[in-house]
């Protein structure tokens, strides 16, 4: 039978668009960014108000270091600010802060802030922001397979006892429950490399709304477009 459509618990933003809003607007790329960091606030504080728990962010993927050396050094600085300026936000509201990826490539500035902001908020319990920073589907994937290799190896585990459950222990986040809604701005149609494993059964909502218009009436309008579907996970509607 299908099952009920569950509560919203976590929702994963692939945030799109700011430098075709910077265009729009006759502004620099630069810009376009840093009012995309004004939109993570809007939907942060937005997720509260619809008692989601766990929100995660694409901030940086493992293919953006091929953007010019001024744009990549403009989004470490950004990130960095954006973590000193909403951290004081983030205890205020009771969030933890997270982060997926290979976090060992950022640059020291970026992991110095970025594990203190980490390490201060980890008490908080309302909810988690994850941020995905040097991230990438087909990489988290391969780390966790070295993983499971060298444990196999040292034989702290047999390959027969290796399953889907099993395997998403060695992913990133294993303690943080896989999305129920993946949302996509700016209207492109694919999933960039993100959370390959994580997004198998997720709902996904597309808008051609640009992440830096992106507030709360357009995450309302996806939940309530998640809430409206039914899940079967591979059933059939009616099935028992």
């Amino acid at each position: 039978m299908a099952k009920k459509i569950k509560q919203l618990e976590h929702i994963a933003i692939i945030m799109d668009g700011n430098g075709r809003w910077a265009q729009k607007n006759g502004l620099k790329h630069l810009d376009g960014h840093r009012q995309g960091a004004e939109a993570v606030k809007k939907v942060i504080n937005a997720c509260e108000s619809h008692g989601i728990k766990y929100l995660t962010l694409y901030a940086f993927s493992t293919e953006n270091w091929k953007r010019s050396k001024f744009e990549v050094n403009g989004l470490m600085r950004l990130l960095e600010s954006f973590l000193t300026d909403n951290l004081s936000t983030l205890h205020e509201k009771n969030i933890a802060l997270k982060a997926i990826g290979r976090l060992d490539k950022l640059p020291f500035f970026v992991r110095r802030k970025l594990f203190k902001a980490i390490a201060e908020t980890a008490g908080n319990e309302s909810g988690t922001v994850i941020l995905a920073l040097n991230y990438g589907g087909r990489a988290e994937i391969v780390d966790a397979a070295k993983k499971i290799v060298k444990e196999a190896i040292s034989g702290k585990i047999s390959p027969d006892d290796i399953d889907e459950n099993r395997f998403a222990e060695y992913l990133y986040a294993p303690d943080i429950p896989a999305p129920d809604l993946m949302i996509r701005t700016s209207g492109e149609m694919r999933l960039s490399n993100f959370m390959l494993w994580e997004l198998a059964y997720s709902e996904f909502f597309i808008t051609d709304t640009l992440w830096p218009d992106f507030g709360s009436d357009e995450l309302a309008e996806a939940v309530e477009s998640y809430y409206k579907r039914e899940r079967r996970f591979g059933g059939r509607t009616g099935d028992r």
